[in-house]
């Protein structure tokens, strides 16, 4: 799962046994190296599903890191672009990152934010709103509030977008893996500070779908076809589309 020169098994150790902040700060340098970062194909996808629902022009990447989703919005925006995150390292790591993706060059600059995505520092600013893989550092408890936070950000008409994968049949070996995953970091939670907020079983898509109307959006979803189909026909992947009327 992880190159030679992504992070060694000592520094995930240390990462997993500090704040989220912290290990994202510590694990910042190597991050685009690990499996962690959104896989291209998932940020070609999403791109080809956005830019039939433009034309935008400001963006806001939430839950940044190190800019997977600001490298979208650079190709469907036409103003700017901002990645909002709590992690100075992440923050930085995306500066870095981004300047070498030549898929992206063409377009606007980079704003980048140091902020959290419970109390985002915007105006209601833009027209389209992207994250990627950060919902899993978000208790149930506290979804609300983020999705009331990019509300808020969105002009009226604006578009919150995220991908979400089909969940896993009951009893393969993702769903057992991501299952074990979710009851060691309760453990590691249980019996270690500061706590470390990431599970990969507590977003699950009814309940987003009731917070994301609760929030004030009117929600769509999109197939992501070129992500592949279930066994049954179904799509592996959807975009979620949340309309601020």
């Amino acid at each position: 799962m992880f190159t030679s020169e992504g992070p060694t098994l000592r520094e995930l150790a240390v990462q997993a046994l500090s704040s989220v902040e912290r290990g994202y700060d510590l694990l910042a340098p190597k991050f685009d190296l690990t499996p962690y970062r959104t896989p291209d194909r998932v940020l070609d996808a999403v791109t080809r599903a956005l830019r039939p629902l433009g034309p935008f022009a400001a963006g806001l990447d939430v839950c940044c890191g190190t800019g997977a989703g600001a490298g979208v919005l650079r190709q469907v925006c036409d103003e700017r672009v901002t990645g909002v995150d709590f992690s100075a390292g992440m923050l930085a790591a995306g500066r870095s990152a981004l300047a070498g993706d030549d898929r992206s060059a063409a377009g606007p600059a980079v704003h980048w934010v140091r902020a959290d995505a419970l109390a985002l520092p915007f105006a209601p600013a833009f027209d389209v709103a992207l994250s990627l893989g950060a919902f899993g550092h978000f208790l149930p408890r506290e979804r609300p509030v983020l999705f009331a936070q990019v509300y808020a950000s969105l002009r009226p008409g604006g578009r919150f977008v995220f991908p979400v994968g089909a969940p896993p049949a009951v009893g393969s070996r993702v769903y057992w893996s991501l299952l074990g995953f979710d009851m060691a970091m309760r453990v590691r939670n249980a019996l270690w500070r500061p706590a470390f907020v990431m599970y990969y079983r507590t977003f699950p898509l009814p309940d987003v779908l009731d917070d994301l109307a609760g929030a004030g959006f009117t929600v769509r979803l999109l197939p992501l076809t070129e992500l592949g189909s279930r066994p049954d026909g179904s799509p592996r992947a959807r975009m979620v589309v949340a309309t601020r009327e």
